[in-house]
């Protein structure tokens, strides 16, 4: 897999992403929005992925977004010049809610600032871990503009309402110890190194588990996140009734009396928009 924006490597059944253009601070440039959501769907097709992590090369995160994205989206202000806005809008949104989607649990590393688009970018991951000098950033307030890629719709059920609020009227750095005293971040780390090697841990663990429970884990998480709980009641034991993988069970039992790592089978493999659909 060759892309401009990303590093991607395949090891263990997890899949890990980098950030790779350091020298512009990782902006997110056009080929930026194109080559995610490819790539994760890559990823996710052939089903032996179990975990994403996602970080970034260089002192920064991600400067967020580059203007260079909307160069001739609304150069006047009529009606077709918003409708094309509109229209680009939808496909950056959707360019990160594949990380949400996405059947397998995304774990994303900041260092330096995570800037702008930057912030609607990890609030779509499953979990976030952080330098001790980290800082993340609403910065389309500063720019006279409203975030509109994800931060809102996600960040309002990742921390207090009120900061939220604070974050986005004022334009300022979260840092990364009121990041995780809020509950953005799991764990702070000292350094760079020292965070990818404690989660590429976590995904080590989460990896040795039966890939279908943790798909379900991940399904049931967000469908609770936006559903009542009589609603997710029902779609868990639905799930459950669909999905139930004894085979899956027999081996963790026999793999916990043996003291060994489980051998599960992989996701299904996805259908890509090339393949016959044809029953």
């Amino acid at each position: 897999m060759n892309y401009e924006c990303f590093d991607v490597d395949l090891q263990n059944h997890i899949a890990h992403v980098s950030l790779s253009r350091p020298e512009k601070r990782n902006s997110m440039v056009p080929a930026f929005w194109r080559e995610l959501p490819e790539l994760v769907e890559q990823i996710d097709q052939s089903g032996a992925t179990r975990v994403i992590v996602v970080s970034s090369s260089g002192p920064h995160f991600t400067a967020g977004m580059d203007l260079s994205v909307f160069a001739g989206a609304a150069q006047t202000q009529g009606t077709i010049d918003a409708a094309r806005f509109y229209q680009t809008v939808t496909l950056l949104q959707q360019s990160f809610s594949v990380l949400e989607s996405v059947r397998v649990p995304v774990l994303v590393a900041v260092q330096g600032g995570c800037i702008g688009a930057g912030v609607d970018m990890v609030t779509a991951c499953d979990m976030r871990y952080a330098t001790e000098e980290a800082f993340f950033t609403i910065q389309e307030t500063n720019l006279a503009m409203t975030a509109d890629v994800g931060t809102f719709p996600r960040l309002c059920k990742l921390i207090p309402d009120g900061l939220v609020r604070e974050l986005s009227y004022t334009g300022r750095a979260l840092s990364a110890q009121e990041a995780v005293q809020c509950g953005l971040v799991n764990k702070l780390y000292s350094n760079s190194d020292a965070m990818l090697d404690g989660v590429m841990q976590i995904a080590e663990q989460i990896a040795s588990k039966a890939p279908m429970t943790i798909y379900g884990c991940k399904k049931m998480i967000l469908h609770a996140r936006d559903h009542t709980v009589s609603d997710s009641l029902d779609y868990v034991g639905l799930w459950n009734a669909s999905f139930f993988e004894r085979r899956d069970i027999a081996e963790a039992m026999q793999a916990n009396q043996e003291g060994r790592a489980g051998r599960f089978d992989a996701l299904p493999a996805k259908p890509s928009a090339q393949d016959d659909l044809s029953l």
